[in-house]
């Protein structure tokens, strides 16, 4: 596909090196998050969205929202994402419903038990410009959503929109865009940039150097939590959006089991 000659298989938790997998404060600090620098996400391989065999009426696609993780992104000390309970009304809605929702300029994210949440921006008309496949496309919102039930996410992120003019323009404006054309990792990327028009949202849009600025603060439960760091926005985002597919009770297993490990070699006892 493109230029996704080759994709980065993601460590594990237990492979990534990390002081303390309970989010504890310790003098180590956070886990140092993976780089993506040269993987692609990306949402759409997975399943037949957009495939010649693909039904777009087909049954609604499953969704638990009991196994959604929440989490918030902190540049320096700064909330610049927050997706929890404070985050207001996050339920879903099958597309017919999200598109008496939609206005021109939202951001409409879908998603469906295991697979990656897809971004899309409504442009009105009943359409979505989505990134998909490697392509930027103008798509029915019914179409693009391929069953996954969906929802208006224009606050999740907090950095200040666009006008939403602009914001359709911006998305229209790359429609057709492909392959090595294509400035965004996944569906997510493109479209908030085209809501807020951020270079961080762009590959290669901050220099991967010195001390990793964004937090990545993953809620496992009322009163735990895990942080990672990482050095640039795009990078957590894969992230992200991993945790998003595997869904919260994969991430916090990972979580238990390296920290079984920990204790393993901690325990282990010297010599042969």
């Amino acid at each position: 596909m493109g230029n996704q000659v080759e994709k980065l298989t993601h460590l594990s938790y237990a492979e990534v090196p990390t002081a303390d997998p309970n989010g504890l404060d310790t003098e180590d600090g956070p886990r140092i998050g993976v780089s993506y620098i040269f993987s692609a996400d990306d949402d759409e391989l997975d399943d037949n969205v957009g495939g010649a065999d693909t039904d777009p009426n087909q049954e609604e696609k499953q969704y638990d929202k009991c196994n959604e993780l929440e989490c918030a992104i902190y540049y320096r000390d700064e909330c610049v994402y927050d997706k929890s309970t404070k985050t207001g009304d996050m339920g879903t809605y099958s597309p017919e419903n999200l598109l008496n929702k939609c206005k021109p300029g939202d951001l409409v994210e879908f998603v469906a038990t295991s697979q990656y949440p897809h971004w899309a921006v409504y442009v009105g008309d009943f359409q979505v410009v989505h990134l998909h496949r490697a392509e930027i496309k103008n798509d029915f919102l019914t179409d693009a959503s391929q069953g996954r039930r969906g929802r208006v996410v224009n606050d999740v992120y907090k950095f200040k929109p666009l006008s939403p003019d602009v914001v359709v323009q911006s998305a229209m404006e790359q429609v057709g865009a492909k392959d090595r054309e294509l400035s965004w990792r996944n569906s997510e990327c493109f479209a908030a940039w085209c809501k807020f028009g951020k270079r961080e949202f762009k590959i290669g849009g901050e220099i991967r150097i010195g001390k990793q600025p964004y937090r990545l603060k993953i809620q496992l439960s009322e009163k735990k939590s895990h942080m990672l760091e990482f050095q640039s926005l795009e990078d957590l985002i894969m992230e992200k959006r991993r945790n998003d597919q595997i869904g919260k009770a994969a991430v916090v297993q990972e979580l238990a089991n390296h920290l079984n490990c920990e204790e393993e070699i901690r325990t282990e006892p010297n010599g042969n």
